[in-house]
């Protein structure tokens, strides 16, 4: 059903927030619910219309200029959209973050043509877009990508392939890292962004394989195999690659899963409440039980730090304020929150937990998802000990953050 914004969020929200925050609540009870128990049921398919509705509805094109035909909301909105879609179905809510990475990185590196050309298509929902930087090999270690691109007169040749590429068989446009340096050269130097067409000769994706969780959802092996793009679709300047890919995961892709896991998040305290209300003991519910109590207390508590974290450090975003370390704090920490709450709904719910057919089994999956995409905790913790250290160079969110039109709070127009 419908919520309203709690009023802890009155700070981070305007009047225009809060209709966003109703329209995705009935978006995702009458268009998402419905398809959760199909996606459930058949994990070798990709979910294809979930995307195709929140496309049409102009949804990943919310942080995009309104040249382009965005909505230019900025990234509370951006948040709201995929924490509300996120309460019903981790799987679309990851659909609508992973296209909004490679959307800030044309919006925030290409070249008026390049702008022009991609970002209404975006905006309208013709096209959806993946980033390609992950290696089978390197993982999520930027500069070990061995991808590489040769200069061949006004083209390049790239040849390599890329894995957990989320929306890799959605995706129309891929951009793509690759090096374009010596193994020697440092990362700082040797990457580049490229725009690659999914139909570009040579590239291929692999059929999609069903994970642990987030069943519709597909992260998907791209190949390359001597694909040719012309020096048009270098996506900045040749040897920016490892820039608008840092840039990209601080600015998109680390507040993006702390949505997705603040939606798993909210679940996981509705439905343990839920069970322990109406599950009979003695002469009332486990509801009753102060142990019961005491540990769905501490559900709730870690929900509302995640959820002031999670706005928080996109409302300091949509300012233009130095908020890198926020962003990366509030990835780690509305995992770890979500995942504490995780195992104690599974505890709580006893053997009724293993069940199947019953919602608790697809959360507990589901946030298993949010803790390596853009870095692990491990990852992350190292990131805010540079921040404490004082040894931050550059602040992303202070150069990069998005103009948006909705970064006036007014409490009063809710």
């Amino acid at each position: 059903m419908p919520t309203s914004p709690p009023t802890a969020l009155n700070l981070y929200l305007t009047g225009a927030h809060h209709q966003l925050w109703h329209e995705a609540d009935a978006f995702a009870a009458e268009h998402v619910a419905p398809r959760v128990p199909r996606m459930e049921a058949s994990p070798q398919k990709v979910e294809r219309r979930t995307a195709q509705l929140m496309a049409q509805r102009g949804w990943f094109g919310v942080t995009i200029p309104t040249q382009y035909g965005g909505m230019a909301a900025g990234h509370v909105a951006k948040t709201i959209l995929i924490h509300r879609t996120g309460v019903v179905s981790a799987a679309a809510a990851a659909q609508l973050q992973a296209g909004h990475i490679p959307i800030g990185a044309v919006q925030h590196w290409g070249n008026p043509e390049q702008k022009m050309r991609w970002l209404p298509q975006a905006a309208a929902g013709t096209l959806l877009l993946s980033i390609a930087v992950t290696e089978p090999q390197a993982g999520g270690h930027i500069g070990g990508i061995q991808t590489e691109a040769e200069a061949d007169g006004g083209w390049w040749v790239i040849t390599g392939s890329k894995v957990h590429i989320g929306n890799s068989h959605l995706a129309g446009l891929h951009v793509v890292i690759a090096r374009t340096a010596p193994n020697d050269v440092p990362a700082s130097q040797a990457l580049t962004a490229f725009l690659v067409e999914h139909d570009r000769k040579g590239l291929s994706v692999d059929r999609h394989r069903p994970g642990l969780g987030m069943h519709g959802f597909t992260a998907g092996l791209l190949r390359l195999n001597r694909v040719r793009v012309p020096h048009a679709n270098v996506l900045g300047d040749v040897g920016q690659g490892l820039f608008i890919a840092q840039s990209s995961s601080i600015l998109y892709g680390r507040p993006n899963l702390t949505a997705v896991s603040l939606g798993i998040h909210e679940a996981l305290v509705e439905t343990t409440a839920q069970w322990l209300s109406g599950r009979p003991r003695y002469d009332g519910h486990l509801s009753d039980l102060p142990i019961l109590r005491d540990r769905l207390g501490a559900m709730q508590a870690r929900l509302q730090n995640a959820l002031v974290l999670a706005y928080h450090a996109v409302h300091l975003l949509d300012r233009r304020e130095p908020c890198d370390s926020h962003l990366i704090g509030a990835k780690h920490t509305g995992h770890e929150l979500a995942a504490a709450s995780a195992r104690d709904a599974m505890e709580l719910h006893g053997a009724r937990a293993l069940d199947g057919d019953y919602p608790l089994q697809r959360l507990f999956r589901d946030i298993q998802y949010t803790y390596p995409p853009a870095g692990t905790g491990e990852f992350q913790r190292i990131q805010l000990a540079k921040a404490a250290l004082g040894e931050t160079e550059i602040e992303w969110s202070e150069r990069l953050a998005a103009e948006a039109a909705w970064t006036h709070p007014d409490p009063t127009a809710a």
